[in-house]
């Protein structure tokens, strides 16, 4: 891996990004300080979205849970916060 100052960094960047794009990964740093990492971009990593598949419902048409039974009344516990955090 090479490490590149930023002001060599500034000065040839062309030559820099053109050593990243043959699979060389630079390291950039500033007063001797790694700050930056430039890596080339492989194909593989990138996110591909897909249609979905045939059959499934839409993302507005799923059914969603119903409320979950509770024991205690939210806005006590709310209050009860609020007077802790005062």
């Amino acid at each position: 891996m090479k490490q590149v100052r930023i002001a060599d960094l500034k000065a040839r960047l062309s030559e820099f990004l053109r050593s990243v794009q043959r699979g060389e990964t630079l390291t950039v740093l500033d007063r001797n300080t790694p700050i930056a990492r430039i890596v080339p971009i492989r194909e593989s990593t990138a996110l591909r979205v897909r249609k979905p598949a045939s059959g499934t419902a839409a993302p507005k048409r799923v059914a969603l849970p119903g409320p979950v039974p509770l024991t205690m009344d939210i806005l006590d516990l709310l209050f009860e916060e609020r007077q802790i955090h005062r």
